[in-house]
């Protein structure tokens, strides 16, 4: 077929006055589908019904589901207040622990650097540092002194406290990470 006659055509269609009583006919006829397709023999010379058309938001829903942001699930952290996970990682038990007994203090400081780098890797929230009472240090305990300084310059030190007798007492400290 030729460019020429395919703009003819649709010149002849176009060219019509399109009164009310034509476009509620068409649409009319649009909606209740084509006559032709209703009832088609298939294949085998029965007669099939013709299978209605799905919208495609339908489709998508029924295959992708929906999820109401209005409810509360438990198991999404968002959800969670800041003054509920607070309480719910101090009643948690400690996932890491390191022993800082007989280090010095540069070393005990070195070992400690690493061991957060490695528990901030693997997406730990609560560790435990034990350092010991001092009974065996000659002054005041420096191993306790120094880990409160680390925490405080440590970026990664979020929440901190003494430990449970079961975990060390007064000779370990548990720490939040942030």
């Amino acid at each position: 077929m030729d460019f020429g006659n395919i703009l003819d055509q649709w010149d002849e269609k176009t060219a019509k006055p399109y009164g009310k009583k034509k476009i509620d006919a068409d649409r009319k006829k649009n909606e209740a589908g084509p006559a032709d397709d209703a009832d088609m023999p298939s294949e085998n010379g029965k007669v099939a019904k013709a299978q209605p058309k799905a919208n495609p938001m339908d489709v998508w829903i029924r295959r992708y589901g929906t999820q109401d942001k209005d409810t509360v699930n438990a198991n999404d952290e968002s959800s969670v207040t800041p003054a509920e996970k607070r309480r719910r990682l101090r009643a948690k038990k400690c996932e890491a622990v390191i022993d800082l007994h007989g280090l010095t203090r540069d070393e005990a400081w070195t070992r400690l650097e690493s061991f957060f780098g490695d528990c901030r890797r693997k997406g730990l929230e609560k560790i435990l540092i034990i350092h010991g009472k001092g009974t065996h240090s000659v002054e005041n305990p420096v191993l306790r002194r120094m880990v409160s300084a680390f925490l405080e310059q440590n970026i990664h030190a979020g929440e901190s406290g003494v430990s449970s007798k079961d975990d060390g007492g007064s000779g370990s400290t548990w720490v939040i990470l942030k």
